[in-house]
């Protein structure tokens, strides 16, 4: 059985578990783009505590999802994976032997957790997002991209649950404070989703075993949880309510495929 949640995503850091369970669960962090004070607390509310987790896997370098990786995983000892890019980026740190490379398209095999890294076209050195299984369900994870290739999307079918970046509305962001330079690199190829791009992957990847979707990484200032859920329920014909939005603050509760 596998199981997720959001513990926080926006700018502010983003961090996700993910649990499959057996004679002993396996609990997988994808990015951890907090302070380590802040990620034991919500680990805490989710139940665990740091020691409680196998393994981290970091999509990309940038400060929201990059955050306290270093100090978490070497204080208590936890496996890491990341690009090489991603390594090259935050300066080849040392992990004391924790560190291991992940590539677009190389299975990595855990206790009871198959993962498969993709590529997606984002403004970082060698960015990865991921879809995760243990043989019976499959969760995908997709933000920081600015458009999805094929590539992309064929790493998405027959997913189960996907945690998909709606970062603004279009309108949202043209009219926003940001400087031209900013607004151009948000909604750039290299940038960030806009809230009808991830209504097209959506569109693209949906199927009859589509059991969660869940919008995330919303720009607090460019984009409402309400114009999310209402495209993306328009685009699946669903109700708004079965549109999860995950929270910067307190990402979702516990969501169980």
């Amino acid at each position: 059985m596998l199981r997720f949640k959001s513990l926080g995503s926006g700018s502010t850091g983003n961090a996700t578990l993910v649990e499959a369970s057996g004679t002993k669960p396996f609990r997988l962090l994808i990015d951890c783009g907090l302070g380590l004070r802040q990620l034991q607390l919500r680990l805490g509310q989710a139940g665990l505590q740091p020691e409680d987790l196998d393994a981290v896997f970091i999509t990309h370098e940038h400060g929201d999802h990059i955050g306290c990786a270093l100090s978490l995983t070497r204080r208590y000892r936890i496996p890491i994976w990341m690009s090489h890019g991603t390594h090259s980026a935050i300066g080849s740190p040392d992990f004391e032997g924790l560190l291991h490379t992940a590539r677009d398209g190389e299975i990595i095999a855990l206790d009871g957790l198959q993962l498969t890294p993709f590529t997606v076209p984002h403004d970082a050195r060698e960015p990865l997002q991921l879809s995760c299984s243990d043989g019976s369900a499959k969760f995908g994870i997709l933000t920081d991209l600015g458009h999805a290739t094929a590539h992309v999307l064929a790493h998405l079918e027959s997913c189960d649950a996907l945690l998909l970046e709606c970062n603004h509305d279009s309108e949202l962001l043209a009219q926003s404070a940001y400087p031209s330079f900013l607004k151009r690199r948000v909604g750039g190829q290299y940038g960030h989703l806009s809230n009808a791009a991830a209504a097209d992957i959506a569109r693209a990847i949906t199927h009859k075993g589509l059991k969660h979707l869940v919008a995330a990484h919303l720009s607090a200032q460019n984009n409402r949880p309400d114009l999310v859920q209402s495209l993306l329920a328009q685009t699946l014909s669903c109700g708004t309510d079965d549109i999860m939005v995950a929270s910067p603050d307190s990402g979702t509760c516990w969501l169980q495929l």
